[in-house]
């Protein structure tokens, strides 16, 4: 906060004892991190840390989000190596 938005809120605040600021009294600027863990993937078998409430039931067969886009991928394209044309 500047000098002059301190000095501002300052003289309003003493003018105004209830004033609670342009945000309002109700105002939470600081959102809650959400509660994280860390498990091992069981494709790459690398750690990743992942919100607690979107892990499977059995931890063993958790599949990190790279590992989700690559599989998305060879689904969308398979066989485009194969599929030249002979020339």
């Amino acid at each position: 906060m500047s000098r002059k938005d301190r000095e501002r809120y300052l003289r309003l605040k003493t003018d105004n004892p209830d004033y609670g600021g342009f945000r309002g009294r109700e105002t939470v600027t600081a959102r809650a991190a959400p509660v994280t863990e860390t498990v091992v993937c069981s494709v790459c078998n690398r750690r990743r840390n992942v919100a607690a409430d979107t892990l499977p039931e059995d931890r063993n067969t958790f599949v990190c989000l790279r590992c989700q886009e690559e599989q998305a991928e060879a689904v969308a394209a398979p066989g485009t190596e194969e599929a030249k044309e002979p020339e």
